[in-house]
């Protein structure tokens, strides 16, 4: 996590000018890393350092690309225990500058972050070459059609984002599946000269942890898995049908995003601090209401900008209050004010997202989807359903994908996931994986919300433990939040 909706930012955030660079052939054997100061404007503390990879793993001695990594040093290197890497999510997000630590992790590790192929400061997936190129990308991002004549401009405004990366952004494209990501951080691994790996990976980082630990078993040392995709569900579906449906929907993010937001307005119609709460009214018909209004009669916030904002919400129940104030002033038309979509610059997701799964040949396969969708999750099923429509018009493929085995014997491997619902990656996921993966144990937290790391002391120090020592929680906890939703932080 992580940052608020950060699937929804980075499947289509592909928005880099020009080309990439891909290095001639060289000795496909990592050398070692060559620490050193960081870029002008990075965070304080951190080393800096590149290595190069193959950019096919199936041609170890053909040309190659540049992964960045950040490095914050263990605080006490005198006992330093080893390195922790991680991955913030996406796919797509930047990576190098971590995110995730405990006061005990960063004092025994390096803490060592990497952008992945095809991201930021390495070498990086660009699929336009002039900013006029960007605009089809702009008018999709963070949104999703819910009449015919939308749908009409947003199935073009895709079309066209696919074809200008499949033009523009040379081999690379290829070569972006999650495989060749956990390959690269296998080197990694190698250069820093751990034998085996540590990882704290969160939301895609499960997946990316748990591709890692079906092609590398023996080399699995610690790997927890935060807010955590079922595998299955995201490379090709549990069951042949679905292979019918969009990976996006098949994930079913949708329904613990409804899950969540009765989790908020049952917490909300409880505490007085909040600011949408109407004592004697029931707050889903609330709701409801509002998205009937917008539904029919658009004005400044529009029934997406209600979908969307309250959504990335509800991946953290800090966000409460802010949603309450929010919804409240969204119930008001002469109050209502308009909401700027993100245009976020993390590059390649969309390439990684379309290499790894498996979705419908026919593009009509996604209005049909978020349609069903929306049965089960007002607004929330199309909001899902619509982020991978890119891969119905997308042209590059990446023979290295992995489709499984997913329960290849392991060292434990921890899960944390959100009892109360996560809209990114849901609770059933969680508990599903744990059965999938070869020796898995779920950790809860008895929240809402997309991750569970630096939300709970509880959950804090069975990461602790887990990634210093390899202790596991009993089999079933359930840890609670420091703090509760409408509580000031």
């Amino acid at each position: 996590m992580t940052t608020i909706g950060v699937r929804t930012a980075t499947l289509l955030t592909l928005t880099a000018l020009a080309a990439a660079t891909i290095a001639p052939a060289v000795s496909a054997a990592p050398k070692g890393l060559a620490w050193g100061p960081c870029p002008a404007g990075s965070p304080p503390g951190h080393d800096c350092a590149e290595l190069e990879v193959p950019l096919s793993y199936q041609d170890p001695g053909g040309p190659r690309i540049t992964i960045a990594l950040g490095r914050l040093p263990a605080t006490d290197q005198r006992h330093k225990r080893g390195t922790l890497f991680t991955n913030p999510g996406g796919p797509g997000n930047p990576g190098r500058f971590s995110k995730f630590q405990t006061p005990s992790l960063h004092r025994q590790f390096d803490i060592v972050g990497f952008d992945p192929r095809g991201v930021g400061a390495g070498t990086p997936v660009r699929c336009f070459t002039s900013e006029a190129e960007t605009e089809p990308l702009k008018r999709i991002l963070g949104t999703f059609p819910i009449t015919t004549e939308q749908e009409t401009r947003h199935f073009a405004d895709v079309r066209e984002v696919a074809a200008l990366c499949g033009r523009n952004a040379g081999p690379l494209l290829g070569h972006l599946s999650t495989t060749n990501v956990a390959r690269d951080l296998d080197r990694l691994r190698e250069a820093v000269g751990e034998p085996r790996l540590r990882y704290y990976g969160l939301s895609y980082g499960t997946y990316l942890g748990e591709v890692y630990a079906n092609l590398f078993p023996h080399r699995v040392g610690a790997l927890a898995l935060d807010a955590v995709d079922d595998p299955i569900a995201w490379s090709t579906g549990h069951r042949p049908e679905d292979a019918n449906i969009p990976f996006s929907t098949r994930l079913g993010g949708f329904r613990d995003a409804d899950r969540a937001l009765q989790a908020f307005l049952d917490t909300c119609a409880a505490d007085t601090r909040c600011a949408f709460r109407e004592p004697g009214t029931d707050l889903r018909a609330k709701y409801n209401a509002l998205l009937d209004r917008l539904e029919a009669t658009p004005g400044a916030i529009t029934y997406q900008d209600v979908i969307r904002r309250t959504h990335n919400a509800l991946t953290d129940e800090a966000n409460s209050p802010a949603l309450a104030e929010f919804l409240q002033s969204a119930t008001n038309p002469l109050t209502a004010k308009a909401i700027a979509t993100p245009f976020d610059s993390a590059l390649g997701g969309g390439g990684t997202i379309c290499a790894d799964t498996t979705n419908p040949p026919d593009p009509a396969a996604w209005p049909r989807a978020a349609r069903a969708a929306d049965r089960e999750s007002r607004g929330f099923g199309s909001y899902d359903a619509y982020l991978s429509l890119p891969c119905a018009f997308w042209t590059a493929s990446d023979p290295a994908r992995h489709t499984g085995p997913w329960n290849r014997p392991t060292a434990p491997i921890l899960l944390l996931a959100n009892g109360k619902g996560d809209p990114e990656t849901p609770y059933a996921g969680a508990k599903r994986t744990e059965r999938i993966l070869g020796d898995a144990r779920l950790l809860t937290l008895d929240a809402w919300g997309h991750g569970a790391a630096n939300r709970s002391a509880c959950v804090d120090a069975a990461l602790d433990a887990y990634l210093s020592y390899g202790r596991l929680p009993a089999r079933g906890t359930v840890c609670a939040p420091d703090h509760a939703p409408f509580d000031a932080r």
